[in-house]
């Protein structure tokens, strides 16, 4: 029993990954606002009646509470800026890396993943993230809420990268997010319905163009500023 016990003690020590147990979260509750380990998102104001695609983003707690950078120097907790959320997507925390120590990453980055600011636990990285972005300044174009989202995926190793970016967020949240109800799905729409109608109205075709441009334009924005230049869009 003792050479037993001596051996398993060694072959727990040899092992390059001490495996988190991970407790059990609660239901998603969009009535409580709680989405456990959750990306999130909602329309804004303005932007989203023009680009509908184009919206608000945050990412929860493991207790289902709200975090979302809203504002230079400022990351709400547990108020979602710009409404309640329309649409959620529940990450895997099976597919973080939690490294105990330098020698215990699941992940193949690292010392890359230490250097940056790896995390014990999902909500050791997110108040990493927050701290970081506590003294960021708030820019739509260059800065904004979808950046935070990554900032918090790569402290994860989310899915075993450290590549996240706000195309990144904006595609998994679009592409796989669940829309909460009906309701949420009208809510994203129909400004972006009524200004169009209301465009082609008054306007006529033209309008078409120029709101196929602005959106056109944005894309491309982002497009290039994430993977041709991406100096300008790192906060």
């Amino acid at each position: 029993m003792d050479s037993k016990g001596a051996y398993d003690v060694e072959h727990m020590s040899s092992t390059p990954r001490i495996q988190h147990e991970l407790w059990p979260l609660d239901g998603i509750d969009p009535k409580k606002a709680k989405f456990p380990c959750c990306l999130i998102w909602t329309p804004l104001p303005v932007v989203s009646w023009l680009a509908p695609f184009i919206g608000h983003v945050g990412i929860c707690r493991e207790d289902g509470t709200i975090i979302d950078f809203s504002g230079s120097n400022f990351v709400n907790v547990d108020d979602f800026s710009f409404g309640a959320a329309a649409r959620y997507f529940q990450l895997d925390r099976e597919q973080c890396c939690f490294p105990p120590n330098l020698t215990g990453h699941a992940c193949k980055h690292g010392y890359k993943h230490s250097e940056h600011g790896a995390a014990i636990t999902w909500d050791d990285a997110l108040q990493s993230s927050m701290r970081h972005f506590d003294h960021k300044t708030y820019n739509l174009f260059t800065c904004n809420c979808h950046s935070f989202v990554a900032n918090c995926l790569n402290r994860l190793c989310y899915g075993g990268s450290m590549d996240w970016n706000m195309i990144d967020v904006a595609v998994l949240i679009l592409f796989k997010g669940h829309w909460i109800d009906w309701k949420s799905i009208v809510r994203s729409f129909l400004p972006f319905a009524v200004v169009l109608c209301i465009g082609v109205f008054l306007v006529g075709w033209p309008f078409l163009v120029g709101l196929f441009s602005f959106s056109l334009l944005l894309m491309g924005w982002f497009l290039l500023g994430t993977y041709c230049f991406k100096s300008l869009l790192e906060c």
